[in-house]
């Protein structure tokens, strides 16, 4: 009885644990920064300018100035999802 109440609790524990701290896949831009701010900073890649906010917690280390190489460590995170019915997507066409 103590082996299954334990073994069920342990199943319980793994599958919430697997939902709650799914990991975060992080992306690399390397290039020299065009522009800063204290909310954001642009870096050239290619032919593309790649405009990335930052904060208080982002952790920058040595002389960040415009014109410095850097490689910028991000993350994508959904900020809205706007779900559009099916009926009015049809209705469009």
């Amino acid at each position: 009885m103590k082996f299954t109440a334990t073994l069920a609790g342990l199943t319980l524990l793994a599958a919430s644990s697997a939902f709650a701290g799914a990991p975060t896949r992080t992306y690399q831009v390397t290039g020299p920064v065009l522009e800063m701010k204290d909310n954001m900073v642009v870096v050239q890649k290619g032919k593309e300018k790649w405009e990335i906010a930052r904060d208080k917690d982002t952790k920058t280390t040595g002389d960040l100035k415009v014109g410095s190489k850097v490689t910028v460590t991000y993350t994508m995170k959904a900020a809205s999802i706007d779900v559009k019915s099916a009926a009015k997507a049809a209705k469009k066409k």
